[in-house]
């Protein structure tokens, strides 16, 4: 791959648009959340792998920011996301690449390393567990520890549908996103960027209305059974304060047999962000040992 940024031909004719960094060798894939997302609030990956001879890829998957916006919901499902990065691979022309998930694209690093496992040298998953009932379990566990009235509120708006209320996004906010989303004052500007670029329709198509429950297509996602038929090595990351819980990344570690858990004390979903030091040294440090094994045959 030469050029910095390259427009990749879909096989349904749609483009998707990616960015590599200049510096590095070793193709680090990465994919954001949503559905829907952008790929901006991950550029800081930027700032810490390049140096260490990893080069970053950034896309903006089908229907996000970048890339085309087709209007047909055949398109929006979890089988065709994880194709698109299987030709999103092949059209850079990469061989074996680091596969690193964020959130939803947690979830779709899963299902591609369970189908296309030869074409990976590792897999990390940040902020994502392995069923969409432990996610709603973790929120309303959350959820509950509010204060009442708090709890009272937000329910209200929700039953009344009414949660395009400003008062319900600010309760929210106030209450969720700045507790369990990311913890600092102000926020890096690329998370409300990419919120605003957010394809709202995608969303709440495959997820649902609200962040607490999910009642779209992805609701009954589920791979426990399947995490140990993944036999490559693979960091599973996550910040004690996120809205996916801990506990759940150290039980998908011990159904894997390559795995190991990092999770930031200080840090919640945007850990990368609240806890950098701690994050990138886990993280460089799982690519560093990674390509240290390979090298060594092992």
């Amino acid at each position: 791959m030469t050029n910095n940024i390259h427009m990749i031909t879909l096989k349904s004719g749609h483009k998707i648009w990616t960015r590599a960094s200049q510096q590095g060798s070793i193709p680090v894939l990465l994919l954001h959340g949503g559905p829907g997302s952008t790929h901006e609030y991950l550029e800081c990956f930027e700032k810490f792998l390049p140096q260490h001879g990893y080069q970053v890829i950034f896309y903006d998957q089908l229907g996000s920011y970048r890339s085309d916006k087709p209007q047909d919901k055949s398109l929006w499902t979890l089988e065709r996301f994880t194709e698109e990065i299987e030709e999103v691979r092949q059209g850079l022309g990469l061989d074996k690449i680091f596969l690193f998930g964020f959130s939803w694209g947690g979830m779709l690093s899963i299902e591609y390393a369970l189908k296309y496992p030869e074409h990976l040298l590792g897999m990390i998953t940040s902020g994502m567990t392995a069923s969409m009932a432990d996610y709603e379990e973790r929120m309303a566990n959350l959820r509950h520890k509010l204060p009442v009235e708090v709890q009272e509120k937000i329910r209200h708006f929700e039953q009344t549908h009414d949660i395009k209320n400003p008062e319900y996004k600010k309760l929210v906010h106030e209450w969720i996103y700045q507790k369990n989303y990311c913890r600092l004052d102000p926020w890096p500007a690329s998370l409300p960027q990419s919120f605003d670029h957010c394809n709202r329709e995608i969303y709440t198509y495959m997820w649902g209305n609200n962040d607490f429950c999910v009642e779209g297509t992805l609701k009954t996602w589920n791979r426990w059974d399947e995490l140990n038929q993944l036999s490559m090595p693979i960091l599973l990351m996550g910040g004690e304060h996120d809205v996916i819980d801990p506990h759940d990344l150290r039980c998908m570690a011990q159904g894997i047999k390559d795995a190991e858990v990092f999770i930031s004390q200080i840090g919640s979903h945007f850990a990368f962000y609240e806890d950098q030091e701690n994050y990138f040294k886990a993280l460089i440090g799982f690519l560093d040992k990674t390509m240290r094994k390979q090298a060594a045959g092992k």
